[in-house]
């Protein structure tokens, strides 16, 4: 089930583009990694149908980036996982990526408000 509402897409998500439901699942997971979910939250939070949550979760939890927490309920819950290296090596590439676009960005506003300056006589 598809989500109507808008997110601001994260690193992961730009990088491999916003059709990617694997790197909008990440993005999520990884931010929100004290806590654990279960898909329909996944789907609405990352804003991703169910059935894409489902092919993504079994992938990334092949890779051991996200694993599986404990049954509420009927549902199965998920979390990232801090245990993995390869996750945190990842989520250190992502911080490193926003921290960049950041930068630029500071540049690029810094530039337009010299040039908007006047030149003193």
């Amino acid at each position: 089930m598809k989500t109507n509402q808008t997110h601001d897409p994260g690193v992961l998500e730009r990088l491999f583009g916003g059709t990617s439901a694997t790197a909008r699942v990440l993005d999520f997971m990884s931010v929100f990694r004290d806590w654990d979910y279960n898909k329909k939250d996944i789907a609405q939070n990352s804003n991703v149908s169910q059935k894409h949550v489902t092919k993504a979760l079994d992938k990334l939890e092949q890779l051991e980036l996200i694993k599986k927490t404990r049954n509420v309920g009927h549902s199965q819950m998920y979390q990232y996982n801090t245990d993995n290296k390869a996750a945190m090596l990842l989520e250190r590439f992502a911080l490193e990526l926003a921290g960049q676009e950041a930068q630029k960005i500071a540049d690029q506003e810094l530039a337009k408000e010299q040039q908007t300056q006047p030149i003193p006589a």
